[in-house]
């Protein structure tokens, strides 16, 4: 039963209404051992610049990787990857990396995986409420992302660097979202790419929701709305940050550690 609770975590998403998905050809990174693997690039932002491509990747988890997949990320100069899992899920799945990446294992938050006993007892769409409590809780958001952005203000230039959880969806999807905001994407934008999770991991999640229902006997409506991403989630979390630190800006200043200078170097190195 454990393992399959684990599971629980690897969901991306089922939805019978599809995101909108705005992303270019070039967006998506198709490869055999990994999915929902995007390029971050091609996004405007406010004041008219866009996000470099082959820059910063967002993904679910990478241990499975073939061959074939590292030449594409060695051709794509992926030589940084901040995994944000827990400690047992990437002991579990160790990342499988092309010799000489910089990896470093961001778990903050991702242990604790007590809330998952509650979700057996969950019917239809109960599984919102416990989506948001967990979008809500930014108890460990200043130390996951502060070595990701660490990582990215000393990324070399003309290397790109990967960032992953388990399904690529919420850890990541955050991740992605306080990125692009850093650098001044509209958050409707920012909001459209992470709805974008629930087209690229529609085809595993129905393997992964069955298995839900079939061995750790969740409720399949409840299983199909944990695999999702909404809205309403990632609001969640901003109204959460802007609640307790006043905005997401000053958060970012004296939780993350991003002051105007580090700001002003983010937006060097990332756009265009």
């Amino acid at each position: 039963m454990k393992k399959y609770f684990l599971l629980l975590i690897s969901l991306g998403a089922l939805s019978a209404s599809h995101a909108q998905v705005a992303d270019s050809a070039k967006r998506h990174v198709v490869l055999q051992g990994a999915s929902n693997f995007r390029d971050l690039g091609g996004y405007a932002t406010a004041d008219g610049h866009h996000v470099k491509w082959r820059q910063v990747y967002r993904s679910a988890d990478i241990s499975k990787l073939t061959d074939d997949d590292l030449a594409v990320l060695k051709g794509r100069k992926v030589t940084y990857d901040v995994d944000l899992r827990g400690h047992q899920e990437s002991a579990q799945a160790p990342d499988r990396l092309n010799p000489g990446t910089d990896y470093i294992l961001s778990p903050a938050g991702s242990d604790n995986m007590d809330w998952i006993k509650s979700i057996t007892k969950l019917k239809g769409n109960q599984a919102d409420s416990v989506m948001q409590s967990y979008y809500s809780n930014t108890q460990f958001l200043a130390e996951r992302y502060k070595l990701f952005f660490n990582k990215l203000l000393v990324l070399p230039q003309d290397n790109s660097l990967v960032f992953h959880c388990t399904a690529g969806k919420d850890r990541t999807g955050i991740g992605a979202a306080l990125l692009l905001y850093s650098l001044g994407v509209p958050y409707d934008t920012i909001m459209n790419d992470y709805l974008a999770s629930n087209y690229y991991r529609r085809a595993d999640n129905v393997k992964m929701v069955n298995q839900m229902v079939k061995y750790a006997h969740i409720d399949e409506q409840v299983a199909k709305e944990m695999a999702g991403v909404k809205k309403e989630f990632l609001d969640s979390t901003f109204k959460a940050i802007t609640d307790q630190y006043g905005s997401v800006d000053n958060f970012l200043k004296t939780q993350v550690g991003l002051d105007d200078q580090k700001i002003g170097l983010l937006k060097k190195k990332f756009l265009e």
